[in-house]
């Protein structure tokens, strides 16, 4: 098991690159998650929902996504509340101070997915949440040690040397630990070194003289990472920041995208932010819509309403609608189809207070926030080229009206999704991963007139894991790893 002393220093790409690694020799590996709290969600084969990280892991494993991968998924709705998905089912919304009571109940699912996957694999490679050092956290925790005595699971704790005080997050984790759960501790990782690691060879020996732990690697940063998605928002600073393509000239696309505090799935826009001919340009809370891109696009949210207000707080309702008059495209995926239409009501209060509010009226379309969740992976192609595409759907409410009767897809069964406006120029619809597909994000790219890489993105995605697995070969004493698997 890899805990942290920290949230974002790393585990999620570790535990990708291993089980790449472990799987190159020939193991089955599968990769677990107790608990994650992510918007970044993935859909699995039997339309359960799991953190996109685990699929990721899957992926590196060369096996399907499985809900029991992450049997315990909290998708934030606001400040203090979450979503709580248990083996890829809704089971309960509840505050932060609720979950706390909640978690134990929750222990039984944890351990029996576990128990699922031990039973199909050499490896297990378990990923811990946040940090190894909440001891405030402890009582009823099922996302690190307490997950670990539970299982008597092995566990190397991961320090990020890049954010600074590496030594100290490592000693200070050891320092808080109860004596039980650090007797559980066989070794500590120091991940994304930068510059010499000849460097930093004194400071992997003191953090091993007063933790009494074995030194397993120091792993120098992976540039190769960018290519791959990340888990959480708070990623996308570094992970999907503003791209020059051909240093800005006439043949770069330039492609704008509002960052909302509730963003959802934004993995969504990774295979555009990889195209060398594309300039995406994440906009910040204070920045203002350029008047010059060619296409706006309004990325998922967990919180439709929310996110809305959000988006008119920063004017940036303003800089849309002046940007659709200029003649620019638009284009809604999920929660920004959603904010589109002419008006979007929560009469149950699913996503947050009960309330109804009008859109940005781009698409003559209203949706209704209510009914199950809608969890299933899909393909079919746009009707307008015939371009095809593969994706997921996982959301809850249905959207109606005039502009429906333009759909922007139809599915391989026959089912339409999506709207587009009389003028062509405004889009939306419910899919995600509607970028991955190398014909259908050609046939956009096509339209802004640009033209997509010859490289596709999945084999990008795969060259970047096996780049990571033998980064991972050269730096981690990875034979030392196996032998304190038990």
């Amino acid at each position: 098991m890899l805990q942290g002393t920290g949230s974002s220093v790393g585990k999620s790409l570790l535990v990708a690159g291993l089980a790449r690694a472990l799987t190159r020799r020939g193991l089955r590996v599968r990769p677990f998650k107790p608990q994650n709290m992510s918007n970044n969600a993935a859909v699995t084969a039997d339309g359960g929902e799991i953190g996109r990280a685990q699929a990721l892991q899957a992926r590196a494993a060369g096996v399907e996504p499985s809900v029991h991968m992450n049997p315990v998924l909290l998708k934030p709705q606001s400040e203090v509340g979450a979503q709580v998905v248990v083996q890829g089912r809704v089971h309960a919304t509840a505050r932060a101070r609720e979950y706390q009571a909640m978690k134990p109940s929750l222990l039984p699912f944890v351990l029996d997915s576990f128990e699922r996957l031990r039973g199909e694999a050499d490896v297990v490679l378990v990923e811990g949440a946040g940090s190894a050092s909440e001891i405030n956290l402890r009582a009823g925790d099922i996302a690190n040690m307490g997950f670990a005595r539970a299982t008597g699971t092995p566990v190397v704790v991961v320090g990020d040397i890049d954010r600074g005080g590496v030594i100290a997050a490592l000693v200070g984790t050891h320092a808080v630990l109860p004596p039980e759960d650090a007797a559980l501790v066989c070794g500590f990782i120091v991940n994304r070194m930068r510059g010499d690691l000849s460097l930093f060879a004194e400071g992997m020996a003191q953090i091993a003289a007063r933790t009494g732990w074995a030194p397993l690697g120091l792993v120098p940063h992976f540039g190769g990472a960018r290519r791959l998605p990340a888990e959480d928002a708070m990623d996308l600073a570094d992970h999907l920041p503003r791209r020059r393509g051909n240093g800005g000239t006439d043949g770069a696309c330039r492609i704008a995208v509002p960052v909302l505090p509730r963003i959802a799935n934004f993995d969504d826009l990774d295979p555009l932010a990889a195209e060398p001919e594309v300039d995406l340009l994440m906009l910040r809370p204070g920045m203002a819509l350029p008047g010059n891109v060619d296409l706006v696009i309004l990325a998922g949210s967990k919180a439709t309403i929310a996110d809305l207000a959000a988006l008119r707080a920063e004017g940036w309702d303003t800089d849309i609608l002046a940007h659709h008059r200029r003649g620019g495209r638009v284009l809604g995926l999920c929660g920004g189809y959603q904010m589109l239409g002419r008006r979007i009501a929560d009469p149950e209060g699913v996503e947050g207070p009960a309330a109804e509010v009008p859109g940005l009226g781009l698409l003559a379309v209203e949706t209704v926030l209510r009914g199950d969740k809608r969890l299933a992976r899909v393909a079919g192609e746009t009707l307008a080229d015939a371009a095809p595409f593969t994706g997921y759907e996982i959301h809850i409410g249905r959207s109606s009206g005039a502009d429906t009767a333009r759909p922007l897809l139809r599915f391989a069964d026959g089912r339409v999704d999506g709207a587009v406006s009389a003028d062509g120029r405004v889009a939306g619809t419910y899919v995600h991963g509607f970028f991955d597909g190398d014909a259908q994000r050609r046939a956009w790219l096509a339209r802004l007139g640009a033209a997509a890489a010859p490289d596709g993105h999945g084999a990008a995605v795969e060259a970047a894991l096996d780049g990571l697995a033998t980064h991972l070969e050269q730096y981690l004493k990875v034979d030392e790893l196996l032998r304190m698997l038990r």
